[in-house]
């Protein structure tokens, strides 16, 4: 009892409370589409993916989430379109939510083969509470309401996304309106609300012998303004098209400064394994483990991820689209 109590106070430190966080992935780079509307089409084929994560296991009330989205080109190839869904459990905390994604999609060079594309989403939230799951330091308290309460309200996401057969970067914006809305509603407890997070994504591939072994370094920077800002580094090794193998590192970094932040608790430090398999030309199976190097090592479980993905390339084309994540 004492670890989770102290554990809670940590997370309460670190992060300001009833404040809706984006869920967190580890394999965001095959999850593409749930940071940047612009990356829809980008494989140019319709692909499907699923992921799941359970976030520090053992701990009472720990994150678990869920996302899936489908992705196409449109036939003039300059216009893809997506669909997102995801769910995310935290405590007393809920949230589902989907998106319908438009990117379109110009070719930079004479061949075709380095795009810019701007992507927009827009979509509906539903987030909830449960104040029967809170303990309050007060009885009585009005700030925290009886029962579950919810809330549907819209949103907007917003990114830019480019790529060349080698490299990519790019940059978004989620839950760009929905705070505002919530805010002129004067609600009468305390509740969680959505704040705008900002993504900046990269990497490179580099052949180290064609077809056979590529490297692939790439990084994340996830920013909410009052909360923590998150770098991820990771680096993957592909072997044949067919097995990824890689390591990363999660870490909070100071950008600048954020009075919202108390002390030097940094709850986001972890190790991360990852693999991915193609199963056939079609189907891949991804799995990640989390290993917690911060504070919260001693109280915060490991966690695991899994992905599911279908798609329509051959191993050939695959092997064409060097940048493909």
């Amino acid at each position: 009892m004492w670890k989770f109590t102290k554990f809670i106070l940590l997370w309460c430190l670190a992060v300001p409370c009833f404040a809706q966080q984006d869920a967190q992935y580890s394999q965001y780079i095959f999850n593409g589409i749930y940071i940047n509307p612009a990356y829809a089409g980008y494989r140019e084929r319709v692909n499907l993916n699923a992921t799941y994560r359970n976030q520090w296991t053992g701990i009472e009330g720990a994150p678990k989430s869920f996302s899936f989205a489908a992705d196409a080109i449109m036939p003039n190839e300059h216009v893809g379109l997506s669909l997102t869904m995801s769910a995310e459990q935290l405590g007393a905390q809920k949230s589902i939510n989907a998106f319908a994604n438009y990117a379109y999609r110009f070719p930079i060079n004479e061949e075709g083969t380095s795009k810019l594309a701007f992507g927009l989403g827009i979509g509906v939230m539903q987030s909830s509470l449960n104040g029967n799951m809170l303990n309050p330091r007060d009885f009585g308290d009005n700030y925290i309401p009886s029962g579950t309460v919810k809330q549907i309200f819209p949103d907007m996401h917003a990114g830019v996304f480019f790529s060349t057969p080698k490299m990519y970067i790019g940059a978004s914006v989620n839950n760009l309106i929905g705070k505002y809305i919530l805010d002129k509603k004067s609600l009468d407890y305390n509740f969680p609300t959505p704040r705008p997070h900002f993504y900046l994504t990269g990497g490179v591939l580099i052949p180290v012998e064609e077809f056979v072994i590529d490297f692939k370094p790439f990084f994340l920077i996830k920013d909410d303004i009052k909360g923590p800002t998150v770098l991820d580094i990771n680096a993957f090794f592909l072997f044949k098209q067919t097995v990824w193998l890689g390591m990363g590192y999660r870490t909070g970094i100071k950008l600048y400064d954020k009075p919202a932040l108390k002390g030097e608790i940094n709850n986001k430090n972890a190790l991360i394994a990852m693999s991915e398999i193609f199963i056939s030309q079609r189907l891949r199976l991804g799995y990640s483990y989390d290993f917690s190097t911060s504070n919260l090592a001693g109280y915060a479980g490991s966690s695991h991820e899994i992905s599911l993905g279908w798609n329509f390339y051959t191993i050939k084309e695959r092997q064409l689209n060097f940048c493909y994540f």
